[in-house]
């Protein structure tokens, strides 16, 4: 997607090196600011961070990381060392686990002054793929969309999102964000609906930044005033992203999806999760027993963080010094709220039998 009009990737690999950049995303929406990496310790302390995060990002992130590690310490002991160092990271996004064991798998059989060199490669392919999925399931979308669009007499499209699933969520394009981006793109009159994202607010400081760099029309709205503008009929559909879905079709998603999920279903708005297959976690069925939810700070919660006339990041505090405060990162929407899920390979229902005949076709 763009920055200032260039076409750019989250993640990058710098030219005549085997070293990635990165666009810290703890700076936007008022800092464009790109950080190099160059260590497995720099990947995981930017995972970590949030300074890239996003399900598939993260999984990209850390696919760069072992070879970092590998880079260093190509040995059985330096691969187990890097492997769970990484995967320690964050605990909910499957993509993390997911990349980390397909670069494991393919070097563990080689000579161990192989590995490092083939692990690069693979974490260069791993983000290709990423950007080529999330185009492709943006493009499975459009009929859904236009359908929608078809049944309307005001001909513009009213997206509800949540969170960041655009492209600073992938290594390109973007998950709930690409099928919006390619019906733009395509002439079709299509407005987003951002919710800010309460407590780190991604919505506000990254979907409203990167709609706007794209050009997409689009307003912020509070996390709250959601359901009214559902229950009032200015919501078409809602489609959003996801960090790990079951194998039966439970969503674990930025906290507050949840809450978005029942008014849909209580006002007969489609809620779409647009994902690629690398999200599905295909070892476990129940979400609500089996995803485990990230707790962050409580500082998230007590404090936040924007630009004042005086500085371009300052940080406040909102709540009285002793409140205590929890922080889940996290929720999980049950399979039987979810519309559809729009992967690289369709739009499927969100049930196990349907999930099933997916795993069969990727065998």
């Amino acid at each position: 997607m763009k920055i200032q009009g260039i076409h750019r990737r989250a993640i990058e690999s710098l030219p005549g090196r085997q070293a990635v950049q990165i666009l810290d995303q703890t700076l936007l929406p008022h800092q464009i600011e790109w950080c190099e990496l160059n260590s497995m310790q720099d990947a995981a302390v930017a995972i970590q961070t949030m300074q890239v995060r996003g399900a598939p990002l993260i999984g990209a992130t850390a696919a760069f990381g072992l070879f970092f590690g590998l880079r260093d310490d190509p040995s059985d002991a330096g691969l187990a060392t890097a492997f769970d160092t990484l995967f320690a990271t964050r605990p909910t996004a499957v993509n993390l686990r997911w990349a980390l064991e397909r670069v494991r798998d393919v070097v563990a059989v080689l000579p161990a002054e192989q590995r490092a060199e083939v692990a690069w490669r693979e974490a260069l392919q791993i983000s290709d793929d990423d950007v080529a999925a999330n185009a492709a399931l943006g493009r499975h979308a459009q009929p859904v969309l236009e359908k929608i669009l078809a049944a309307k007499t005001d001909k513009t499209l009213n997206v509800m999102t949540h969170c960041n699933a655009g492209w600073l969520a992938t290594v390109d394009w973007g998950t709930a964000l690409s099928p919006v981006y390619q019906a733009h793109e395509s002439g079709m009159k299509v407005h987003v609906w951002v919710s800010e994202t309460r407590p780190r607010n991604q919505g506000a400081s990254l979907t409203a930044w990167e709609l706007g760099q794209h050009q997409v029309p689009h307003t912020l709205i509070v996390d709250n005033a959601a359901g009214h503008l559902i229950q009032r009929g200015l919501v078409d559909l809602i489609i959003v992203g996801a960090d790990r879905v079951t194998a039966a079709g439970d969503v674990a998603n930025k906290i507050g999806t949840y809450l978005k999920a029942l008014a849909a279903k209580a006002h007969n708005v489609p809620f779409y999760v647009a994902m690629p297959v690398s999200t599905i976690d295909w070892t476990i069925e129940d979400g609500m027993r089996d995803i485990p939810i990230e707790q962050r700070s409580s500082r998230e919660v007590t404090h936040l963080v924007g630009r004042t006339e005086a500085s371009l990041r300052e940080e406040i505090l909102i709540t009285p010094e002793t409140t205590a405060a929890r922080n889940d990162a996290f929720d999980v929407t049950p399979a039987h709220l979810v519309t559809g899920l729009i992967t690289e390979h369709g739009v499927f229902p969100a049930t196990k039998a349907a999930l099933s005949g997916l795993a069969q076709r990727l065998r």
